[in-house]
């Protein structure tokens, strides 16, 4: 049997039904109070998972960064005996393929001192040649050069310990380690004055204000290495393949040695990131649902509202889909809309992050996003594709599932019931 009107699904009679009760008159107000809070609701709701979701990407992305560009993506340590043969080692390493440096340090604690400061550090003994590979460090140079620094007794200490020390590049720090030459009396501190030979800033404060690089041999002589290292860092071309390495890494060493990654050194902060990643995004999820709700209670008494209106329709032949269209077009009109517009919204944020976040700093005159606190300098923000495009069909199916229920009502009133008690 052919349809009594002649119309085609989603006609634009229905269009037009569904646009006219959008614009709700006087009388019907509340109704339209409720649409809007539905609207803005998802809206907002979009735009703070887009927003949120970018910065706990760039968040990660940009604490990886810091972290591997400093420290190896593999730690080779030795196991029955000290590293003395960390030369043929590290050659060895590097010349595995996949492999971009091998750099043999030495590590060890101390206390960095001016007249003015001092600070807890970690020392590491580095090779220039080794050092100048590190892009983190040697393209991240404010004050001095890292020019003949196997050469001289130079430093290159952060940008953050400088200032905390009240220090520039070619003024003396001195350095003070537990462990200096033994005595009779036991063992003495080693005190000895550095020149600063540069001054770098990764932007990574935790490092900017611990970090002192020295010449390895100078390091070795400092911290009684007597011709051997600490350990061997091994940066590799693909950080996330590092456990492929483990293997032609362990055979090139030819010896016994015992080897830590990145994710394992890292793991724990890195498996809280994630944590509260997931959980921001199903308490923030927890909007756009009780704006999909909202939704449902609009529809349902704009259907209570039209009862009259959708009798007559009925009488003068419209059929059941056509009026549960009508309202499905009405629910996703609010949704669709809402959810566009929250994503235009969160992608402006999330381009202009930093701009705003230096705004709302000085016009509340309180530091947001503390580098003590959050180890960055800036508020960092990557959309992700695929995380975007989920939130925005999470939403666009939450706000579709609000309109069938209210939209089956409307199909199944019954003209004669409505027209009575109308």
């Amino acid at each position: 049997m052919s349809d009594p009107i002649g119309t085609h699904p989603f006609a634009p009679f229905e269009w037009m039904l569904s646009l006219r009760y959008l614009r709700a008159r006087r009388k019907e107000g509340f109704i339209s109070i409720i649409a809007g809070f539905s609207f803005l609701g998802i809206m907002l709701g979009v735009a703070t998972l887009i927003i949120v979701m970018a910065v706990m990407n760039g968040f990660r992305q940009e604490l990886l960064d810091k972290i591997l560009g400093l420290n190896g993506h593999l730690l080779v340590q030795p196991l029955d005996s000290p590293l003395t043969d960390w030369e043929k080692v590290a050659e060895r390493i590097s010349g595995v393929k996949g492999v971009r440096l091998a750099a043999p340090i030495v590590e060890g604690q101390a206390l960095a001192s001016s007249p003015f400061h001092s600070a807890g550090v970690l020392v590491r003994g580095i090779r220039s040649v080794d050092l100048v590979k590190l892009p983190s460090i040697a393209k991240n140079i404010k004050q001095g050069t890292l020019e003949g620094f196997d050469q001289g007794q130079g430093l290159a200490i952060g940008r953050r310990l400088a200032d905390s020390l009240s220090l520039r590049a070619g003024e003396n720090v001195t350095l003070v380690a537990p462990r200096g030459a033994v005595t009779p009396m036991g063992t003495t501190p080693r005190i000895k004055s550095y020149k600063i030979a540069a001054v770098f800033e990764i932007g990574m404060s935790e490092y900017d204000a611990a970090f002192v690089f020295m010449p390895l041999t100078e390091a070795q002589a400092y911290f009684n290495r007597s011709g051997d290292v600490t350990a061997i860092e091994v940066y590799t071309d693909n950080p996330d393949r590092v456990q492929a390495f483990r293997k032609t890494v362990g055979d090139a060493a030819e010896r016994s040695i015992f080897m830590v990654d990145w994710r394992q050194r890292n793991a724990t902060f890195f498996n809280a990131l994630q944590v509260e990643r997931n959980v921001m995004f199903l308490i923030l999820t927890l909007i756009v649902l009780v704006a999909a709700l909202n939704i449902v209670s609009g529809l349902i008494m704009l259907v209570k509202d039209k009862g009259p209106d959708i009798a007559i329709l009925r009488t003068i032949g419209t059929t059941q889909g056509a009026i549960m269209r009508v309202f499905l077009i009405t629910g996703a009109s609010i949704g669709v809309v809402g959810t566009v517009l929250g994503f235009l919204v969160g992608t402006l944020v999330c381009m202009n992050i930093e701009s705003i976040r230096q705004f709302m700093s000085w016009l509340t005159s309180t530091e947001l996003f503390s580098p003590e606190l959050y180890f960055l300098s800036r508020l960092p923000a990557i959309m992700d594709p695929s995380e975007t495009t989920a939130v925005v069909v999470m939403a666009l199916t939450l706000s579709l599932l609000a309109t069938l229920y209210p939209s089956w009502r409307a199909a199944r009133l019954d003209p004669v019931e409505a027209l009575r008690y109308g």
